[in-house]
């Protein structure tokens, strides 16, 4: 069965040659440090971005997770580390399962070559046999209903047809565990409610579904529990109507840390 846990993950990016930048720069880069003073540090002397911090959760087969916050909260970056793209500064990671990611429209397809070529393309990156790809490739047409499109240059699709092609071929496979990340509100209704009864199909099989959008109504759609993310941290997680509910307030529930440094401030 699939699963994923993650404990105490932190995710640290060293920024260097900060003596280069201008004074202007330096100031500016201040200034914005006031409000992100929990994601940004300096470690001997270079600036360090706090992308995750101490993140911890278990995530059970059959689950829908929804990942939701603020520009750089840490939505992509969570999915990013699960898809094994970035690998965690510390902590404890441990995924069981065939993962898919959609995270990144255009990743192991290539503009020039034709809608059929990349699903040659695409199905390779994903480890697939060339057989199995070409077994799986009238699948892949049918439901992107792109048509003819497939017999042209991908750099001529819109938004939403790249988002067809990909979904279609990162779904062809029935994987274990499906990340997302919001593009994926590119395509127009009608095909969102397909890709919908897709992932509802994966979930009823016991995969685990993990999306990031700002969309707090796909979220309420597709998703069982969601995370709040802020500052590279979970500041709360629950049943979607209860943390969207509280999402809409603007202001995360006190942790124990907070409640604690609040009360020594006070004295």
């Amino acid at each position: 069965m699939s699963s994923i846990r993650l404990s105490n993950i932190n995710l640290r990016f060293p920024l260097y040659r900060d003596s280069s930048r201008s004074l202007k720069r330096s100031l500016l880069e201040a200034g914005k440090a006031v409000s992100r003073s929990r994601t940004i540090s300096t470690d001997g002397g270079h600036t360090v971005v706090n992308a995750l911090n101490n993140v911890t959760c278990n995530i059970e087969h059959g689950e829908r997770i929804g990942l939701i916050g603020t520009n750089g909260a840490g939505k992509s970056t969570l999915l990013r580390v699960l898809a094994g793209i970035y690998e965690p500064t510390s902590g404890d990671i441990k995924v069981e399962g065939r993962v898919n990611a959609l995270l990144n429209i255009g990743l192991g397809s290539d503009p020039d070559a034709t809608g059929y070529e990349n699903i040659l393309l695409r199905g390779l990156y994903m480890g697939l046999h060339p057989k199995e790809i070409e077994k799986l490739a009238p699948a892949i047409a049918e439901f992107s209903e792109l048509g003819e499109f497939l017999h042209v240059p991908v750099r001529t699709y819109s938004a939403g047809m790249g988002m067809r092609l990909s979904f279609a071929i990162a779904t062809a496979t029935h994987p274990d565990i499906l990340l997302m990340d919001e593009w994926i509100m590119a395509g127009d209704r009608r095909f969102l409610q397909k890709a919908r009864e897709r992932v509802d199909s994966f979930v009823s099989r016991s995969q685990i579904l993990i999306l990031a959008s700002h969309s707090p109504q796909i979220l309420a759609q597709w998703c069982t529990r969601l995370f709040w993310m802020d500052s590279g941290s979970i500041v709360m997680e629950g049943e979607t109507d209860a943390v969207l509910k509280q999402y809409e307030t603007g202001e995360p529930p006190a942790s124990p840390s907070d409640t604690q440094q609040l009360t020594t401030l006070a004295s």
